[in-house]
């Protein structure tokens, strides 16, 4: 793809049971998307993965995108997880920026012209849902990963599991992804020399389908894979060429 056909912005959202919510979704994506001043020179993109949907979700996403050429489609042979979902979508997304975010309506499209801007000064752009509508277990389990987090990785974000997030094109290129990871991207944005701050954003409740994470998924799964971040971060490369080197003759 040449610099003159590639997006401006790719929306990668990964895509398990929510049929009830696609179609709204959709339409608040193509009217936000559509109306913003890059889409008047560059196109842009939705990119759904289906992980492994089994309430319709899948035929539902694959008519969208015959109606409106915007919507692209991945389908999973069969569930493998967000982070499988999230790298896919990288792998395949085309723009300049691109914008993740979750299939649930619980945050409104309107507010990614809120994280655009400051992605032209930061690699990493990440909504923070500062007035939470979860329930008392889902509070819980983040305030207790987010206390755990910033003790191990000191990434200083408030809400990494927001999933309304900004990224400059350099940074799914090169961030290592691995099971669990998608929980952790400002630390393993950080690990690697990028920029990275924070938005506030809406949040909103659930109004159909149901949530895939609890207190076993979530907090202890998370805290685990802590170790791991930690890891990465103690064994990650860091170098610079000088600028003065001389070439051999």
């Amino acid at each position: 793809m040449t610099e003159l056909t590639r997006p401006w912005v790719s929306v990668v959202i990964p895509i398990k049971d929510e049929r009830d919510n696609l179609a709204p979704l959709t339409e608040q994506l193509l009217k936000v998307l559509g109306t913003r001043e890059e889409s008047r020179t560059a196109s842009f993109e939705i990119l759904y993965v289906d992980d492994g949907s089994t309430d319709g979700s899948g035929p539902l996403l694959d008519t969208l995108a015959a109606r409106h050429p915007e919507v692209r489609v991945l389908h999973f042979d069969r569930n493998y997880g967000q982070t499988s979902a999230f790298d896919a979508g990288f792998r395949r997304a085309a723009g300049e920026l691109v914008v993740t975010m979750d299939g649930d309506l619980q945050f409104d499209p309107a507010d990614i012209p809120a994280l655009l801007p400051l992605a032209s000064r930061y690699d990493l752009v990440c909504g923070w849902r500062k007035d939470r509508h979860d329930n008392l277990v889902r509070k819980l389990s983040s305030r207790i990963a987010y206390l755990a987090r910033g003790l191990v990785t000191g990434d200083r974000i408030h809400d990494t599991g927001c999933s309304l997030k900004v990224f400059r094109r350099a940074v799914v290129e090169r961030i290592p992804l691995f099971e669990g990871m998608h929980r952790f991207f400002p630390a393993l944005a950080k690990m690697h020399g990028f920029t990275v701050t924070e938005v506030p954003v809406r949040h909103f409740p659930r109004a159909h389908g149901r949530s895939k994470y609890g207190v076993g998924n979530r907090v202890f799964k998370s805290l685990y894979d802590l170790l791991a971040v930690r890891w990465m971060q103690s064994r990650c490369l860091r170098y610079r060429l000088r600028t003065d080197v001389t070439r051999d003759k």
